[in-house]
Parts: C-alpha cells; structure tokens; sequence
C-alpha cells in the first residue's frame, strides 16, 4: 500500500510538470492577447474574430516547436516517478 508521503510527492512533482509543460503555451498565449488587445484599442477595431485567431495562430505554432520538449519532459517524469512505482508494487 502507497503510503500518504509517497502518493503527495508524486502529485507534486506531476502538477510541477504540467506547469513546466504549459508554461510556454500560456506565456505566448498572454503575449498575443496584450498585443492584440493593444492593437485593437490604438486602432478602435473590435472584431471578435481578430482576438481569437492570432492567439490560436500563436499557440498552435508554440506547441509544434515545444512538442519535443514536452514529450521528453512527460517520458521522463513517467520513467522516473511513475513506471517504477507500478512495477515496484
């Protein structure tokens, strides 16, 4: 039986990898929103769509170029924390 401690410390260390994961998607997701938030109010446009689609547009092409990072980033806390606590017991 997995004791407290034990159970915790691999929670923590999962809820610290999905940060270290979603932290380049949310910083280029709050980079485009001020940008695009900025441009509307200098030029008085408000189109839904124009906040909507570069935002995608951004995270879209974050994730593509960080999905090798991520990936290792999962493999590795799975292999270290995870895996070895199944086939321990």
């Amino acid at each position: 039986m997995m004791s407290d401690l034990i159970f915790y410390d691999v929670l923590r260390e999962g809820l610290w990898v999905a940060v270290i994961m979603s932290t380049p998607i949310l910083a280029v997701a709050l980079v485009a929103g001020l940008t695009v938030g900025l441009f509307q109010a200098l030029t008085s446009i408000q189109e839904m769509t124009l906040t909507f689609v570069p935002k995608l547009l951004a995270i879209v092409g974050v994730f593509w170029i960080t999905m090798g990072f991520m990936t290792k980033t999962l493999v590795s806390y799975f292999d270290g924390t995870v895996v070895p606590m199944i086939a321990g017991g």
